[in-house]
C-alpha cells in the first residue's frame, strides 16, 4: 500500500470513536481515567449498570439481590457530571456507583433491614458511613437484599424481597448471609462496590463466595452509627469491592472517629492511615503469617477446601512470606471453657434502643414488632427468643463477664502473634464451598465467626480459588488491633501474584 494511502487509513482510524466503556470487571481507577480522557460521563456509568441490573438482577438468571433502585441516581449522575466540567473530580470517590445493604439508613430510599416490618420507612438522614462515601462523590445506586436482621450468615432470604438471593457464579448455591446480596451484585457488576456489616461473618463470608474482596475493622476504627444492630458488642461495618485497591479506596473514606458511635473515640486519637499506600505488589516480602489452624479444622472440612487453601499457602511462600504452622492460640481452649457470661446487650437490648432514637419508625421496640409477625416466618423463633431474653445492659454481671471473657482472648492472641513475631494469621473464610439452596443439613463451614468477633481485631477476606471449578473460596487474613494497613498489603501483594478473581459466567458483557 502506497503511503498516501498509509495515511488516509491512519486517519479514518483516529477519527473513529473509542469504543464504550465496559463496566464489566471496572475498577474505581478504571472510571475516573475514562472520565478524565472524556471517554465517559457519570450518567452513561449509570445507565450502564441500571442496563445491567435490569437484565440480570431481574430477569435472565434473576439473580436477585437488590430490594430498591435510587430513583435519582440519573439526575445525581447528571449534576456530578456539571460538577465535573466546572472544577474535575468531585472526590475520591467521584461518580461511583455504590450497593448499599438494606440495614443502613439512607435518606430518600426505603431502609427496611430485610424486613416487612420496616417496608416504606425511610431515615430522616444518612449512615455514618453513607454520608462519608456521598460526601466523596459516590452514588447509592441501589439498596440490596440482606438475610432479615443480619440473622443468618449461610444465606439471604428476607421478607421483603421474595425468594433467595442467587450466587452468581452457580444459581443453585447460596451467597452466604447476611450481606449476601451487595456480595451477589458486586460480583455481577451491578454497581462499582458495596457497604456490608458483618457481626459474625457477613462481609467476609458473602466476599468470600463470590470471589470479592471484604474488610472488617478493628471495632471502633468504623462507625455504625444509623444501621439496624443486631449485636454492638461485634457488628461492624465496611466495604466489599472486587479489587482490594477498591475496597482499601473506599474504607479510607468510611474510617475515623463519629461522635454518635462512641466505640469510635478510640480511633479520635489515632494518626490518620494511607491505606491506599499499603497496595504494594511485593508487601509479602518478609512478611511473617501463621497457619491458625483453631480456625479452621473440623472433621467435616472440604477436601477441596484444603487443597485450595494450600495452594494459597504455597504462593504466599513463593510471594516472599515465612510461613509459620501451626501457630496455635495457646491456653484458647481453657479460656473458652471457663466463660461464664450470660446473655449480655445482644439484639433485643440493641435494637430497642436503635429504635427508641427514632420516633419516626414504624415499631417502638422488639416485642411489638413480634405481635405484627411482619418478618420470614424462619426468623420467627429468633425473634421470640430475643424478647425472652434479659436486657442485660453494659453494667450488668453478665456484661462484665462479657468483657473479662473477651479481654482473655485478645491478650491469648496477641501473646501468640508476639511470641511467634507473627504480622498476620491465615486461614480458609469457610472450610466447605457455597451450599445448594436451601440445604441447611451439609456442613456450613462458617470459619469466621470467633476470631475477629470475640477480639474486635481486623480480617481482611481474598479470593484464594475455586472449589468445583465455579464456587469461589477465600482465605482471611487476621491480625493485630489497628493492622489494617499491614492486611491490605498482605492481601493486596497476594491478589496481584495470584489474580483469582473472574467474572461470573451467568452476568456478562451487554453488547
Amino acid at each position: 500500500m502506497r503511503l498516501p494511502a498509509l495515511t488516509a487509513l491512519a486517519a479514518v482510524l483516529a477519527a473513529q470513536p473509542p469504543p464504550p466503556f465496559e463496566v464489566t470487571e471496572a475498577t474505581i481507577a478504571q472510571v475516573h481515567a475514562a472520565i478524565q480522557a472524556g471517554r465517559l460521563s457519570c450518567r452513561e456509568l449509570v445507565r450502564q449498570y441500571l442496563r445491567r441490573i435490569e437484565a440480570y438482577d431481574r430477569n435472565g438468571p434473576a439473580i436477585n439481590s437488590l430490594v430498591v433502585l435510587n430513583p435519582y441516581a440519573e439526575a445525581q449522575a447528571a449534576e456530578l457530571d456539571r460538577r465535573y466540567a466546572e472544577r474535575g473530580l468531585t472526590g475520591p470517590l467521584h461518580c461511583v456507583p455504590t450497593i448499599v445493604k438494606d440495614n443502613f439508613e439512607t435518606l430518600g430510599l426505603q431502609s427496611a433491614n430485610g424486613a416487612l416490618a420496616f417496608e416504606g420507612y425511610v431515615a430522616r438522614e444518612d449512615a455514618h458511613q453513607v454520608k462519608r462515601i456521598k460526601e466523596a462523590g459516590a452514588i447509592v445506586l441501589a439498596k440490596s437484599n440482606m438475610a432479615e436482621w443480619a440473622f443468618s450468615p449461610y444465606e439471604t432470604v428476607s421478607s421483603i424481597l421474595p425468594g433467595y438471593s442467587r450466587n452468581p457464579y452457580s444459581l443453585r448455591h447460596v451467597t452466604a448471609g447476611s450481606s449476601g446480596g451487595t456480595a451477589a451484585a458486586v460480583a455481577a457488576s451491578f454497581g462499582l462496590v458495596g457497604l456490608g456489616t458483618d457481626t459474625g461473618n457477613s462481609i467476609r463470608g458473602p466476599s468470600a463466595h463470590q470471589a470479592l474482596a471484604g474488610i472488617r475493622s478493628t471495632m471502633g476504627l468504623t462507625s455504625r452509627a444509623g444501621v439496624f444492630p443486631l449485636n454492638l458488642l461485634a457488628d461492624i461495618a465496611g466495604p466489599m469491592a472486587r479489587t482490594v485497591e477498591d475496597a482499601a479506596r473506599v474504607f479510607q473514606v468510611i474510617v475515623g472517629a463519629d461522635p454518635a458511635d462512641p466505640v469510635t473515640a478510640a480511633a479520635a486519637s489515632r494518626p490518620r492511615e494511607d491505606y491506599i499506600a499499603a497496595l504494594d505488589p511485593a508487601g509479602l516480602r518478609g512478611a511473617r503469617i501463621g497457619i491458625l489452624r483453631q480456625a479452621y479444622e473440623r472433621p467435616t472440612m472440604s477436601a477441596e477446601v484444603t487443597a485450595v487453601f494450600l495452594k494459597a499457602v504455597e504462593d504466599l511462600r513463593r510471594a516472599g512470606a515465612v510461613i509459620v504452622d501451626p501457630a496455635a492460640v495457646e491456653g484458647l481452649d481453657a479460656i473458652r471453657r471457663a466463660a461464664d457470661a450470660g446473655p449480655c446487650m445482644g439484639f433485643h437490648y440493641d435494637l430497642n434502643a436503635f429504635l427508641a432514637a427514632r420516633p419516626g419508625a414504624p415499631f417502638r421496640d422488639l416485642k411489638s414488632i413480634l405481635a405484627s409477625r411482619r418478618f420470614h416466618p424462619n426468623v420467627h423463633a429468633r425473634i421470640e427468643n430475643a424478647v425472652k431474653s434479659p436486657l442485660n445492659g453494659p453494667e450488668s454481671t453478665a456484661c462484665q463477664a462479657e468483657t473479662r471473657y473477651r479481654d482473655q482472648v485478645r491478650a491469648a492472641v496477641l501473646a501468640t502473634m508476639d511470641r511467634l513475631k507473627l504480622d498476620a494469621f491465615a486461614y480458609p473464610t469457610w472450610s466447605n464451598p457455597p451450599r445448594l439452596t436451601g440445604d441447611l443439613n451439609s456442613p456450613h463451614g462458617d470459619n469466621s465467626q470467633f476470631f475477629s468477633p470475640t477480639t474486635g481485631f481486623p480480617a481482611v477476606t481474598v479470593p484464594m480459588g475455586y472449589t468445583r471449578a465455579v464456587l469461589p473460596a477465600g482465605m482471611t487474613l487476621f491480625g493485630r488491633p489497628w493492622s489494617e494497613t499491614v492486611l491490605i498489603r498482605l492481601a493486596y501483594a497476594y491478589e496481584q501474584g495470584t489474580r483469582h478473581r473472574r467474572p461470573p459466567a451467568s452476568a456478562p458483557p451487554l453488547h
